[in-house]
């Protein structure tokens, strides 16, 4: 498992891991469940930029997160651009941008032990229900890593067809899957060689 968390001090850092997930989640029912116009979304997308300065982090880490979306706000925003309206496509897109550059500053400024430690604990009063609480924490702690591990296949497939000289079009999704399915695996054989699975 690719581990994404900086060591540091701010604020955001201190912040204990339970609070950070609750605000997370906030803003993850807020840019999903509340209707948004130019002003909130811009005004969420600026947010999200102010977290990465409390958390003390260097300007280019936030410019290589956004830089990782990029092929996302490309597809999604061109997309709704085109079959929906402009506006359409800034809100939506920008919907999602906000909710995965917050997630990766969870990521980037939390231990994953610390961020399994919380789901464990707020899934334990579910065990009276069947629901596993080893195996959901450790889940969503792997998508959690999965979103950086993901985006830096995709730029390595791209530079790699930069590199030959190729075209980049739909037939670079074939190697992207291919590598994260191997990824997949491996990760599955890890778990297992641990007694996880």
């Amino acid at each position: 498992m690719i581990q994404t968390y900086r060591h540091g001090t701010s604020v955001v850092h201190r912040m204990p891991a339970g609070a950070k997930l609750t605000v997370l989640a906030a803003l993850a029912l807020t840019l999903s469940a509340v209707p948004h116009g130019v002003m909130s979304i811009t005004l969420a997308l600026l947010a999200v930029g102010v977290l990465y300065l409390l958390a003390r982090l260097p300007v280019r880490i936030l410019g290589t997160e956004i830089w990782r979306l990029r092929w996302l706000v490309l597809v999604l925003g061109t997309a709704l651009w085109i079959f929906v309206s402009p506006l359409t496509a800034w809100i939506n897109t920008g919907r999602v941008v906000a909710l995965l550059l917050a997630a990766s500053l969870l990521t980037i400024t939390t231990p994953m032990e610390q961020l399994v430690a919380v789901l464990h604990r707020l899934l334990v009063p579910l065990r009276r229900y069947g629901v596993n609480p080893d195996a959901v924490a450790m889940t969503m702690s792997l998508a959690l890593t999965m979103i950086p591990v993901v985006a830096s296949f995709a730029s390595d497939v791209r530079d790699a067809h930069r590199a030959r000289g190729i075209r980049i079009d739909a037939r670079g999704v074939v190697p992207l899957l291919v590598r994260t399915l191997r990824h997949a695996d491996d990760v599955g054989d890890a778990l297992a060689a641990r007694g996880l699975t």
